[in-house]
């Protein structure tokens, strides 16, 4: 890995849900300094801020995209000279409520290889299941409906 990999400026890219059809793009502007990775961005889901590190030996990255007054999404990735690739997780409602995903970017004026098909292909195939963010939506729905209930009896009963 060199500096080349990790330059600071304009990056773009995608990440995929598991629930949301196709690859959801990315803008980001980032600054790599001597193991930190930082920047700011925005997607489908509002401006966000990056607060992380990278290891220029290895390629391995790992940071937090923190939505503005909102929820925080880790990521984890490896960049092998074609942008960074990894998957991504969201955890809210102490663990109740998660999700997890793919996501790959690159800085603006390269061209990706077969990398980001890889990406896609690694959704797609199923190594990331959607189970947990779906149980997690259950189990969430049924607690709403038993809170619910139980205001609307005490509440008739007084």
């Amino acid at each position: 890995m060199s500096d080349a990999d990790f330059p600071s400026g304009s990056w773009t890219g995608f990440f995929m849900q598991p629930m949301l059809p196709g690859r959801q793009r990315m803008k980001l502007k980032l600054s790599f300094d001597e193991g930190s990775m930082r920047g700011r961005g925005s997607d489908r889901f509002g401006s966000f801020t990056i607060d992380g590190e990278y290891d220029r030996a290895t390629g391995e990255c790992r940071w937090t995209k923190t939505y503005v007054g909102k929820h925080s999404v880790t990521y984890v990735g490896r960049n092998e000279g074609q942008g960074i690739w990894g998957v991504w997780e969201l955890s809210q409602l102490f663990g109740l409520l998660s999700g997890r995903g793919v996501f790959h970017i690159w800085p603006v004026g390269m061209t990706p290889t077969r990398e980001a098909d890889l990406t896609v292909l690694a959704m797609r195939g199923g190594q990331l299941r959607i189970w947990p963010f779906c149980v997690a939506a259950a189990v969430l729905a049924a607690l709403a409906f038993l809170v619910i209930f139980a205001f609307a009896h005490f509440a008739h009963n007084r």
